[in-house]
């Protein structure tokens, strides 16, 4: 009786360890592998653009993600390093550390899922420990920490700290109604960044997420959003902003700016939702003029969005503009420096060629006019034209004056790096034009000028040429 006993219990525990075993082999087969989690994914480059598509849950759009752009993210986490170890004083560490400190905990589960899955993916391809969260983390807030909240810490730090001076990102157009050819929305971007990081600024992500709208936007590789905030989403809106130059406002208790703004463009279905996302939780990061479009009801907005002051105006007929320029006196005088007298600044000479551009455009704006828009060279400062740092198409690196509102010296290599442009009835079919390198087709050797500017020689290792290129169309 007792063996028998003894047998019985015996057989319970193997049948129990088997189970066990049975178990977690059930557990390691459920989790979807390489190819599983490739689904439906592709990587195409045409003319200096890379365009990836991504589908599924959030951990396959971040793996897809990091697998086929494992090389560029990489890549661009060194640019990132080098110059911004250069501009801030701070090294690679100091963002890695402070941005999971800051931001890790508010961002939303799917989207820590989805940074994961990035990581997850390069090191499929590049190999176990090439990247990890933290590089992800401070790459897709490296415009929120180096201009915002480093300011805000010298500055908390230190009463007699200089006012910050966010460079200028972008000049861009949103125009409906008597102002089009068809009165329809048209939509124009163009970015303007350091060459180094603008070269790598090649990115068209299209998404098809589980939840929330599909989007098509551009990026940097390893962004969760797009960072100069030109996208399309399903719903029928059209985003895109320009930064508030000399800005200074900054909460490091808020929800960073770009995990708002992927929200936003993934869940909102209307300029109200939008505008609804983006405020809660506002960190004051990367404070914009948001220019918005409603494909559905022809209406564009434009939101003016600091930490303390917002603005929403929105017409079904008529244009706004921007060019780094903040608009309302209020947020002018009480969250910038801001001063718009001084007409031989970059924005205020943008924004004066716009009110000229703009009283011979009624009635004549689509999308070609709108491409030509962002390859303006007449600096209203000089009165002529010339490729300075005062025109819509930006050139800092020809410029003897450089971009000192902005923060850049004489003949930074930096300006406009790339363009988009889309319409109603594109964006109804989520399609852009884009062009890489400056929207004008003027190229730029690196070589010849580094050789001319040898001050800039620290950017030798990663600073490339951009050839001319062509506008191309992307999307569905």
């Amino acid at each position: 009786m007792k063996k028998t006993l003894l047998y019985i219990i015996l057989l319970l525990q193997l049948i129990a360890i088997a189970g066990c075993r049975n178990r977690k082999a059930s557990v390691v087969a459920g989790e979807p592998g390489h190819e599983e989690l490739m689904k439906n994914s592709s990587r195409i480059e045409m003319n200096g653009w890379i365009n990836v598509k991504l589908e599924g849950s959030p951990e396959a759009i971040g793996y897809q993600h990091g697998y086929l752009l494992a090389d560029e993210i990489v890549d661009l986490r060194g640019a990132m390093s080098m110059l911004n170890a250069r501009t801030t004083g701070k090294d690679w560490a100091f963002f890695r550390d402070e941005s999971e400190m800051m931001f890790w905990d508010n961002i939303p589960g799917e989207y820590q899922k989805e940074i994961d899955g990035i990581v997850k993916g390069v090191n499929k391809k590049k190999g176990e420990g090439t990247i990890d969260r933290k590089d992800v983390l401070a790459m897709n807030s490296i415009l929120e920490m180096s201009w915002y909240y480093i300011p805000w810490l010298e500055s908390r730090d230190n009463p007699y700290a200089p006012d910050p001076t966010p460079p200028g990102h972008c000049s861009a157009i949103a125009a409906t109604g008597s102002w089009t050819t068809d009165g329809q929305i048209v939509m124009a971007h163009n970015a303007w960044v350091e060459y180094v990081i603008g070269q790598r600024w090649n990115i068209i992500l299209s998404i098809v997420p589980e939840i929330g709208h599909s989007i098509v936007m551009d990026a940097l590789p390893g962004f969760i959003h797009s960072g100069d905030d030109f996208g399309i989403n399903s719903a029928g809106l059209i985003v895109t902003e320009t930064t508030i130059t000399q800005y200074r406002g900054f909460d490091p208790t808020g929800v960073a700016e770009f995990v708002r703004a992927r929200e936003a463009i993934q869940f909102a279905s209307s300029i109200e939702e939008w505008v609804a996302v983006m405020k809660e939780n506002n960190n004051g990061g990367y404070a914009n003029d948001w220019l918005l479009g409603d494909i559905r009801t022809g209406e564009i907005a434009r939101f003016e969005f600091g930490l303390e002051n917002q603005f929403l105006e929105r017409t079904k007929d008529g244009y706004f503009t921007g060019a780094n320029y903040p608009v309302h006196n209020k947020l002018i005088r009480e969250e910038t420096t801001y001063d718009s007298t001084v007409m031989s600044t970059s924005p205020n000479a943008r924004k004066l060629r716009w009110r000229q551009l703009m009283s011979a455009s009624r009635g004549k704006i689509d999308v070609g006019l709108a491409m030509s828009f962002m390859s303006d060279h007449y600096d209203t400062w000089r009165k002529e034209e010339k490729q300075t740092g005062l025109t819509l198409c930006g050139h800092i690196d020809k410029d003897e004056a450089g971009a000192p509102d902005m923060g850049w010296g004489p003949f930074t290599p930096a300006g406009a790096v790339q363009a988009k442009a889309t319409d109603s009835k594109l964006a109804s079919k989520m399609q852009l034009w884009a062009i890489m390198g400056h929207p004008c087709g003027t190229p730029f050797d690196a070589d010849k000028f580094l050789s001319e500017h040898p001050e800039f020689s620290y950017q030798k290792e990663f600073l490339k040429n951009m050839p001319s290129r062509e506008w191309t169309l992307f999307g569905e």
